[in-house]
């Protein structure tokens, strides 16, 4: 007599349902010439800031342990706080500060925020306006 067989409770998972076509266009990927230029900006505007607020809380300490000045503890984290905010607002930007053409752009590149802010804001109503 031929036993039935049992189904295998761990056995091989399903195969996915296949993907259906996108109709959407295909998203554009960010030049690595573009990226990098934002890369730099990126760790020159946060970096800065953020050690800062780290030389800030060494700075702070040498001066209370040799006696040299009487530093409040709320002081510290303060101007440790508005360093780290600093550094937290250069990420913002080094990506609308950076040319997201093939061209540099200059050194600063604050003539470069304003026409990057455009483009996102662009970018977020067709994101809303295709995908609903």
């Amino acid at each position: 007599m031929a036993r039935a067989r049992k189904p295998k409770a761990f056995g091989s998972p399903p195969a996915p349902p296949a993907r259906p076509a996108s109709t959407k266009p295909r998203a554009r990927v960010i030049p690595d010439v573009v990226a990098g230029r934002m890369a730099r900006r990126i760790a020159i505007a946060t970096g800065i800031p953020s050690v800062l607020g780290m030389g800030v809380f060494v700075g702070s300490y040498l001066l209370v342990s040799r006696g040299v000045l009487d530093i409040p503890p709320v002081v510290t984290l303060v101007a440790s706080g508005a360093c780290f905010l600093l550094g937290l607002l250069g990420l913002s930007y080094g990506v609308l500060s950076a040319s997201w053409e093939d061209a540099p752009g200059s050194l600063i590149g604050s003539e470069q925020i304003v026409l990057n802010i455009g483009r996102l804001r662009e970018s977020v109503r067709a994101m809303r306006s295709g995908g609903t």
